[in-house]
């Protein structure tokens, strides 16, 4: 979805951020009523790509890549500097969706591949982005949580239903992936592999 952004936007939704910031002193249901509230501002004046936002690093964040945020009871403070973190973690999220657009494109398998290239394709596309996934998350708290999305995204990209996309993802892991764990180079293969042979009944053939 085309993301229209400037000064003026940014100046623009930091303003009304700040105008919902509970006051000093709020209690957890009223930070975490907060979050819930940029997060349906931001989806209904960008779209639904925006509700990650506040996915952030390690425990606090559930397990995603966002740094300029981290939790409602650590980022929810003073108004203007809460604001600027939630433009910056928007932007952030934003940066993180566009370059895995740009890999999704880059690894899918091409047009007319037969099952065994296209085996090859999805073995390789699964490891590169486990690795890319662990790399921006330092394999914290739940960090297997977004490997797990951004598979089943990846493999949504290529059009399959995404219940399918999801059964296929969490077959292929099978609670192998663990928080604070980061994962051998020999698991993330056997990942990989079983993916591309559960999707394709074939063996990936091409050397890495």
């Amino acid at each position: 979805m085309a993301f229209d952004w400037d000064d003026e936007e940014a100046s623009q939704l930091a303003a009304v951020i700040a105008s919902m910031i509970p006051p000093t002193g709020a209690g957890w249901e009223e930070r975490h009523r907060f979050t819930t509230e940029v997060t349906a501002l931001l989806a209904a004046r960008y779209g639904r790509w925006a509700c990650g936002w506040h996915w952030a690093v390690g425990e606090g964040g559930g397990g995603g890549v966002v740094t300029s945020w981290c939790c409602d009871s650590h980022s929810v403070g003073e108004s203007e500097a809460t604001a600027a973190n939630v433009v910056a973690s928007l932007l952030e999220w934003r940066d993180w969706l566009e370059e895995l657009a740009e890999r999704f494109a880059q690894l899918a398998p091409p047009a007319g591949a037969n099952a065994e290239e296209r085996s090859w394709h999805l073995e390789r596309a699964t490891t590169r982005l486990v690795t890319v996934v662990v790399d921006r998350t330092g394999a914290e708290c739940g960090w297997y949580g977004l490997c797990r999305t951004v598979l089943t995204w990846f493999l949504s990209s290529t059009g399959m239903g995404p219940e399918t996309a999801k059964d296929a993802v969490d077959a292929a892991i099978g609670g192998r992936f663990e928080s604070w764990t980061t994962p051998s180079r020999t698991l993330v293969d056997a990942v990989g592999e079983d993916l591309a042979v559960g999707l394709t009944g074939e063996q990936p053939y091409l050397d890495r």
